[in-house]
């Protein structure tokens, strides 16, 4: 076998389509894309204008429910919090609420208040003030000894 012998099997490659090369191609003058106008040239951008009319995505109601003054809550796990008492951040004597947990480092900022999740685990019996707890956080946090308020933001 030779260098020039080397090819490939036949209809293993497809020429490309050659667009406006003269009537004899078969995809000559308008080059496949009709006669005139607007979508026959390039660059269109008219996916969904409709004339000024206004259009069907404007038209139909949006989908969902968006609550206007729905709350935005931290989330902070238990482990995490058992995690700043270990570190010496957190004083597991006191109430634990939102500004405490801001000063330990353990959330960035307080928005609408804390809600407490159950990832990980807790060891010390801590009293909380805080916006929300799931159920297993709470099941949680008193069979360690501590207890769970909730306070409206």
């Amino acid at each position: 076998m030779k260098l020039n012998e080397i090819a490939d099997k036949p209809g293993a490659t497809k020429l490309r389509k050659r667009v406006g090369r003269g009537i004899g191609s078969g995809l000559g003058k308008t080059g496949g894309r009709g006669v005139k106008g607007q979508k026959s040239r390039t660059g269109v951008a008219i996916k969904g204008f409709e004339g000024g009319q206004m259009p069907i995505h404007m038209r139909l109601p949006k989908r969902g429910f968006n609550a206007l003054n729905a709350k935005d809550y931290n989330a902070v796990s238990i482990g995490r919090i058992q995690t700043a008492i270990d570190a010496g951040k957190l004083n597991g004597t006191e109430t634990v609420n939102a500004e405490a947990l801001k000063n330990a480092g353990v959330i960035r900022r307080i928005k609408d208040g804390v809600r407490i999740l159950s990832d990980g685990e807790i060891k010390s019996g801590i009293s909380f003030e805080i916006a929300g707890a799931s159920k297993a956080a709470t099941v949680a946090i008193e069979k360690a000894g501590g207890k769970v308020t909730i306070v409206e933001a």
